[in-house]
């Protein structure tokens, strides 16, 4: 998402900053490039425009004009006007007696089903007690795919089949919500369009049954504009207090997640960035504004590492590395938690700077240079791997047909386990490192 924007950006940010002074012309330049990705990208004209004219007003000031980086004075600008335009994070509001409703709407096809799926999943990872309901009852398929999600995710899911009336289903959920002792109820909706005055009746009567502390529309970030309107329409007709990104990995372009606060002023509360059910994150605004510019996404990649990792074994390794005991299992193990943290691709994104250095490492590259590592380590016996002093000429000869590697491939990831020996022989003599190694 947002690679084209966020190239077309940094080339025009890149001949900003070599100029030493910036006149009103050298903006007008940049801008008209900013305008022109933008809309690229998908984001919505009257979105641009406004954007657009905050930033000339501010570039061509004081603020830019006694700065002595004319070109990173522009880049923070255009960061805090695209902050602006994203608007605030917005969080489910929990608040008031269990349950709690969270009702899903949406059009057919944009991932209502599996959206309600995951967000389950992220509310019992928070501590609370989800209960699923199938309350889309036109399309049969709908209910057993929310059956089966509950099924693997070890989620109850309130179904009735497909004759009961979808409000009557939800009104019983709650019922059965309170008899089991369930925090939040989230009711999966049929798909229905805007203009449908009879589904959209329908919604209106489960509003009414099961007063929804949050209204969330469930919207396919791939359909670009059109998924503007559809929101903003969704928001007249019902009353949103939130918005649902789908299929966020899928748009190039990623238009729809700038342009959809600005337009409908409901405010993108999480967005799918994968297909796994874990692939659902909070919408951070800093965060996508900073991917957009090229800046990275720090936190994020934190985050994942945090989820991800096993805080006895990372101890347990930290240990391993000081006492000089730390060997090519050790290594083997450091890889795939890594991999854990998903696609290595979209972790390269997140470091500041990839862009610049795309060119040289591509996410193909490393991953393929990763699994090549692994192929070694495997072909190798416990032993070897325990102690990478054995590896003779012959036995590298063996480790590499058993890999399906050269013999020089052996020797370059046996010079980069040296290499990494000699660091943690450095870090054993430095007392500051060596306690925030051991920092869990």
């Amino acid at each position: 998402m947002f690679e084209g924007l966020s190239e077309k950006l940094q080339a025009v940010f890149d001949r900003l900053g070599r100029r030493g002074v910036l006149s009103e012309a050298d903006v007008d330049v940049a801008l008209r490039e900013v305008r022109l990705a933008l809309l690229e990208a998908d984001v919505n004209f009257k979105v641009v425009k406004d954007f657009l004219v905050r930033v000339r007003v501010r570039a061509i000031g004081a603020e830019v004009h006694k700065s002595l980086t004319p070109g990173q004075a522009v880049v923070k600008i255009v960061h805090e006007e695209l902050l602006a335009t994203l608007g605030e994070g917005g969080k489910l509001d929990l608040g008031g007696p269990a349950p709690r409703v969270i009702m899903l709407v949406g059009l057919q096809g944009s991932g209502k089903t599996t959206t309600a799926a995951k967000l389950a999943l992220r509310l019992r990872a928070n501590g609370q007690k989800p209960l699923l309901v199938a309350a889309d009852t036109y399309r049969p398929a709908a209910v057993t795919q929310l059956e089966q999600l509950g099924k693997q995710l070890s989620i109850t899911v309130h179904s009735e089949g497909l004759t009961v009336p979808p409000p009557q289903i939800c009104q019983n959920a709650i019922g059965r919500a309170i008899q089991g002792a369930f925090d939040v109820v989230i009711l999966d909706t049929a798909g229905r369009l805007q203009i449908d005055d009879r589904m959209m009746a329908e919604i209106d009567e489960i509003r009414r049954l099961t007063k929804p502390c949050e209204t969330l529309l469930v919207a396919d970030a791939m359909t670009g504009q059109e998924a503007v309107n559809i929101a903003d329409a969704f928001n007249k007709r019902v009353g949103l207090t939130g918005l649902i990104l789908t299929k966020v990995d899928g748009d190039a372009r990623g238009g729809a997640a700038i342009s959809m606060r600005a337009v409908t002023g409901v405010p993108i509360k999480f967005m799918g960035v994968g297909e796994k059910p874990d692939a659902f994150e909070p919408f951070h605004p800093d965060r996508l504004a900073s991917r957009i510019l090229g800046m990275g996404d720090v936190m994020t990649l934190i985050e994942k590492a945090t989820a991800e990792y096993d805080e006895k074994e990372a101890t347990k390794a930290a240990e391993r590395m000081l006492s000089s005991r730390f060997d090519l299992e050790d290594f083997l193990g450091q890889i795939q938690q890594i991999k854990k943290m998903g696609p290595l691709g979209d972790l390269l994104k997140m470091i500041p700077g990839y862009n610049q250095i795309s060119k040289d490492v591509s996410p193909e590259m490393t991953e393929g240079q990763m699994k090549r590592t692994e192929a070694i380590i495997y072909s190798m016996t416990r032993k070897e791997r325990r102690d990478p002093n054995l590896l003779n000429a012959s036995r590298k000869r063996r480790v590499a047909r058993g890999s399906g590697t050269e013999v020089q491939h052996v020797n370059d990831l046996l010079r980069q386990f040296k290499q990494a020996q000699t660091m943690m022989k450095q870090i054993q003599g430095n007392p500051r490192l060596r306690n925030m190694m051991r920092k869990p």
